[in-house]
Protein backbone atom coordinates (compact mmCIF):
# COMPACT_ATOMS: atom_id res chain seq x y z
CA UNK A 1 0.00 0.00 0.00
CA UNK A 2 1.29 3.73 -0.57
CA UNK A 3 2.04 6.37 1.46
CA UNK A 4 -1.00 7.85 -0.33
CA UNK A 5 -3.19 4.97 0.10
CA UNK A 6 -2.25 5.13 3.81
CA UNK A 7 -2.87 8.72 4.38
CA UNK A 8 -6.81 8.41 2.47
CA UNK A 9 -7.51 5.32 4.94
CA UNK A 10 -6.07 7.12 8.30
CA UNK A 11 -8.11 10.60 6.75
CA UNK A 12 -11.36 8.19 6.58
CA UNK A 13 -10.89 6.24 9.80
CA UNK A 14 -10.65 9.92 10.94
CA UNK A 15 -13.75 10.91 10.01
CA UNK A 16 -15.50 8.13 10.96
CA UNK A 17 -13.85 8.58 14.84
CA UNK A 18 -15.17 12.39 15.26
CA UNK A 19 -18.23 11.59 13.41
CA UNK A 20 -19.33 8.78 16.20
CA UNK A 21 -18.18 11.16 18.88
CA UNK A 22 -20.01 13.79 17.76
CA UNK A 23 -23.41 10.94 17.49
CA UNK A 24 -22.66 9.95 21.09
CA UNK A 25 -22.77 13.73 22.21
CA UNK A 26 -25.39 14.81 19.71
CA UNK A 27 -27.50 11.63 21.28
CA UNK A 28 -26.94 12.60 24.74
CA UNK A 29 -27.54 16.40 24.64
CA UNK A 30 -30.99 15.60 22.98
CA UNK A 31 -31.97 12.65 25.98
CA UNK A 32 -31.37 15.52 28.76
CA UNK A 33 -32.82 18.76 26.62
CA UNK A 34 -35.45 16.73 24.97
CA UNK A 35 -37.30 15.55 28.21
CA UNK A 36 -36.88 19.59 29.71
CA UNK A 37 -38.81 20.75 26.94
CA UNK A 38 -41.42 18.20 27.30
CA UNK A 39 -41.80 18.93 31.46
CA UNK A 40 -41.56 22.73 30.78
CA UNK A 41 -44.76 22.33 28.18
CA UNK A 42 -47.51 23.07 30.56
CA UNK A 43 -45.71 26.09 32.15
CA UNK A 44 -43.44 28.00 29.98
CA UNK A 45 -44.01 29.74 26.53
CA UNK A 46 -43.03 28.98 23.01
CA UNK A 47 -40.42 31.55 23.56
CA UNK A 48 -38.79 30.18 26.50
CA UNK A 49 -38.61 26.71 24.72
CA UNK A 50 -36.96 28.15 22.01
CA UNK A 51 -34.70 30.13 22.83
CA UNK A 52 -33.37 28.32 26.44
CA UNK A 53 -34.21 24.81 25.93
CA UNK A 54 -34.26 24.47 22.17
CA UNK A 55 -31.66 27.55 21.82
CA UNK A 56 -28.77 25.77 24.16
CA UNK A 57 -29.31 22.07 22.05
CA UNK A 58 -28.66 24.02 18.48
CA UNK A 59 -25.46 26.13 20.37
CA UNK A 60 -24.32 22.95 21.85
CA UNK A 61 -24.56 20.87 18.73
CA UNK A 62 -23.05 23.54 16.69
CA UNK A 63 -20.02 23.59 18.91
CA UNK A 64 -19.80 19.75 18.99
CA UNK A 65 -19.48 20.24 15.16
CA UNK A 66 -16.90 22.42 15.23
CA UNK A 67 -14.83 20.98 17.75
CA UNK A 68 -15.08 17.15 17.16
CA UNK A 69 -15.94 17.18 13.54
CA UNK A 70 -14.38 20.22 12.71
CA UNK A 71 -17.19 21.46 10.49
CA UNK A 72 -17.90 25.51 11.13
CA UNK A 73 -19.79 27.52 8.94
CA UNK A 74 -19.16 31.05 7.31
CA UNK A 75 -22.63 33.80 7.04
CA UNK A 76 -22.73 36.36 3.61
CA UNK A 77 -25.75 38.57 4.27
CA UNK A 78 -26.53 38.94 7.44
CA UNK A 79 -27.84 42.43 6.67
CA UNK A 80 -30.34 41.01 4.77
CA UNK A 81 -32.61 39.82 7.74
CA UNK A 82 -34.92 42.63 8.31
CA UNK A 83 -36.47 43.43 11.57
CA UNK A 84 -39.89 42.07 10.88
CA UNK A 85 -41.49 38.67 10.37
CA UNK A 86 -40.57 37.03 7.45
CA UNK A 87 -40.30 33.37 5.66
CA UNK A 88 -36.93 31.47 5.36
CA UNK A 89 -36.80 30.20 1.49
CA UNK A 90 -33.63 27.52 1.88
CA UNK A 91 -31.83 24.97 -0.25
CA UNK A 92 -32.13 21.94 1.32
CA UNK A 93 -28.85 19.69 1.34
CA UNK A 94 -28.53 17.92 4.94
CA UNK A 95 -29.78 17.96 8.36
CA UNK A 96 -27.45 20.89 8.64
CA UNK A 97 -29.18 24.03 7.64
CA UNK A 98 -32.26 22.67 10.00
CA UNK A 99 -29.70 23.38 12.91
CA UNK A 100 -27.89 26.35 12.10
CA UNK A 101 -30.90 28.69 10.65
CA UNK A 102 -31.89 28.51 14.00
CA UNK A 103 -28.94 30.06 15.46
CA UNK A 104 -28.94 32.79 12.27
CA UNK A 105 -32.22 33.94 12.28
CA UNK A 106 -35.20 35.27 14.93
CA UNK A 107 -37.65 32.69 16.49
CA UNK A 108 -39.13 30.08 14.30
CA UNK A 109 -40.84 26.97 12.86
CA UNK A 110 -40.34 24.67 10.60
CA UNK A 111 -42.84 23.26 8.36
CA UNK A 112 -42.23 18.60 8.87
CA UNK A 113 -44.84 15.10 8.30
CA UNK A 114 -46.88 14.88 11.40
CA UNK A 115 -45.68 11.32 11.83
CA UNK A 116 -42.48 12.73 13.20
CA UNK A 117 -44.25 14.49 16.08
CA UNK A 118 -45.08 10.86 17.41
CA UNK A 119 -41.80 9.44 18.05
CA UNK A 120 -40.77 9.11 21.47
CA UNK A 121 -39.06 11.65 23.26
CA UNK A 122 -37.52 13.61 19.85
CA UNK A 123 -40.73 14.08 18.79
CA UNK A 124 -42.62 15.30 21.74
CA UNK A 125 -39.69 17.96 22.50
CA UNK A 126 -40.29 18.98 18.68
CA UNK A 127 -44.33 19.51 18.70
CA UNK A 128 -43.35 22.16 21.81
CA UNK A 129 -41.62 24.04 19.25
CA UNK A 130 -45.30 23.91 17.56
CA UNK A 131 -44.19 23.58 13.98
CA UNK A 132 -46.26 23.48 11.53
CA UNK A 133 -47.43 19.28 11.15
CA UNK A 134 -48.40 18.38 7.63
CA UNK A 135 -49.73 15.41 6.13
CA UNK A 136 -47.78 14.76 2.97
CA UNK A 137 -50.00 11.61 1.91
CA UNK A 138 -53.02 13.77 0.72
CA UNK A 139 -51.26 17.33 -1.24
CA UNK A 140 -54.47 18.97 -1.42
CA UNK A 141 -54.98 19.11 2.50
CA UNK A 142 -51.13 19.40 3.44
CA UNK A 143 -51.20 22.74 1.39
CA UNK A 144 -54.38 23.87 2.88
CA UNK A 145 -52.61 22.72 6.57
CA UNK A 146 -49.26 24.72 5.23
CA UNK A 147 -51.44 27.65 4.95
CA UNK A 148 -53.75 28.21 7.66
CA UNK A 149 -50.83 27.69 10.50
CA UNK A 150 -48.38 29.42 8.42
CA UNK A 151 -50.96 32.19 8.60
CA UNK A 152 -51.18 31.71 12.33
CA UNK A 153 -47.51 31.45 13.10
CA UNK A 154 -46.51 34.55 11.30
CA UNK A 155 -50.09 36.61 12.66
CA UNK A 156 -47.97 35.87 16.17
CA UNK A 157 -44.75 37.23 14.86
CA UNK A 158 -42.83 33.98 14.64
CA UNK A 159 -40.85 33.25 11.05
CA UNK A 160 -41.48 30.31 9.23
CA UNK A 161 -38.92 28.07 7.12
CA UNK A 162 -39.45 26.51 3.95
CA UNK A 163 -38.01 24.32 2.28
CA UNK A 164 -39.54 24.52 -1.56
CA UNK A 165 -37.95 21.46 -2.91
CA UNK A 166 -39.08 19.22 -0.29
CA UNK A 167 -36.64 17.15 0.62
CA UNK A 168 -32.78 17.20 0.67
CA UNK A 169 -31.13 17.20 -2.40
CA UNK A 170 -27.63 16.20 -3.04
CA UNK A 171 -25.01 18.95 -4.40
CA UNK A 172 -25.07 19.73 -7.89
CA UNK A 173 -28.63 18.59 -8.49
CA UNK A 174 -32.01 20.50 -8.29
CA UNK A 175 -35.71 19.69 -7.68
CA UNK A 176 -39.13 21.32 -8.92
CA UNK A 177 -39.75 24.15 -6.38
CA UNK A 178 -43.54 23.78 -4.86
CA UNK A 179 -45.28 26.43 -4.45
CA UNK A 180 -46.73 25.89 -0.86
CA UNK A 181 -44.39 28.66 0.53
CA UNK A 182 -44.93 30.80 -1.97
CA UNK A 183 -48.66 31.08 -1.66
CA UNK A 184 -47.93 31.60 2.25
CA UNK A 185 -45.89 34.39 1.21
CA UNK A 186 -48.69 35.50 -1.28
CA UNK A 187 -51.82 35.07 1.28
CA UNK A 188 -49.94 36.84 4.64
CA UNK A 189 -47.79 39.62 2.56
CA UNK A 190 -44.17 38.90 4.53
CA UNK A 191 -41.49 38.99 2.65
CA UNK A 192 -39.03 35.76 1.62
CA UNK A 193 -35.89 35.65 2.32
CA UNK A 194 -33.52 33.55 0.25
CA UNK A 195 -30.84 31.35 1.19
CA UNK A 196 -28.40 29.46 -0.50
CA UNK A 197 -25.59 26.78 1.22
CA UNK A 198 -23.00 24.06 0.00
CA UNK A 199 -24.06 22.28 3.88
CA UNK A 200 -24.33 18.71 1.60
CA UNK A 201 -20.48 18.86 0.58
CA UNK A 202 -19.58 18.08 4.31
CA UNK A 203 -22.73 16.24 5.90
CA UNK A 204 -24.18 14.84 3.33
CA UNK A 205 -27.78 13.62 3.37
CA UNK A 206 -28.85 10.39 4.92
CA UNK A 207 -25.13 10.41 6.02
CA UNK A 208 -23.14 9.29 9.08
CA UNK A 209 -20.29 11.19 8.26
CA UNK A 210 -19.39 14.67 8.58
CA UNK A 211 -16.38 16.22 6.63
CA UNK A 212 -14.54 18.45 8.21
CA UNK A 213 -14.18 22.28 6.39
CA UNK A 214 -16.30 25.55 6.13
CA UNK A 215 -19.95 25.43 5.02
CA UNK A 216 -20.56 28.72 3.11
CA UNK A 217 -24.27 29.97 4.01
CA UNK A 218 -25.31 33.34 1.88
CA UNK A 219 -28.71 35.49 2.61
CA UNK A 220 -29.81 36.87 -0.16
CA UNK A 221 -31.86 40.24 -0.15
CA UNK A 222 -35.34 40.31 0.25
CA UNK A 223 -38.50 39.44 -1.83
CA UNK A 224 -41.42 41.81 -1.48
CA UNK A 225 -44.80 39.57 -1.92
CA UNK A 226 -47.09 42.50 -2.08
CA UNK A 227 -48.22 42.47 -5.32
CA UNK A 228 -47.12 39.53 -6.76
CA UNK A 229 -48.48 35.80 -7.16
CA UNK A 230 -47.05 32.82 -5.62
CA UNK A 231 -45.56 31.70 -8.97
CA UNK A 232 -43.92 34.88 -9.18
CA UNK A 233 -42.72 34.59 -5.86
CA UNK A 234 -41.36 31.33 -6.36
CA UNK A 235 -39.66 31.95 -9.76
CA UNK A 236 -37.42 34.90 -7.89
CA UNK A 237 -36.61 33.01 -4.78
CA UNK A 238 -35.42 30.09 -7.05
CA UNK A 239 -33.46 31.90 -9.74
CA UNK A 240 -31.86 33.79 -6.52
CA UNK A 241 -31.04 30.49 -4.59
CA UNK A 242 -30.03 28.62 -7.83
CA UNK A 243 -27.93 31.28 -9.04
CA UNK A 244 -25.79 31.39 -5.52
CA UNK A 245 -25.50 27.25 -5.98
CA UNK A 246 -23.35 27.63 -9.10
CA UNK A 247 -20.86 30.34 -7.17
CA UNK A 248 -20.71 27.86 -3.68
Amino acid sequence: MTQRNISFWENKLLVYLRSTIFFIGMAMTTLVIAPLMILSFPVSTFIFRYTYLSGLWVTIVLWMLKFFCRLSFRVEGLEHIPHRTAIIFSKHQSAWETIAVQKIFPPMVFILKRELLRLPFFGWALATCEPISINRGLKKQALRQLVDQGLQRLKKGVWVVVFPEGTRVAPGQKMKYSGGGALLAHKSGCPVIPVAHNAGEFWPRNSFLKYPGVIQMRIGPLIDSKGKSASEINREAEAWIESQMEEI
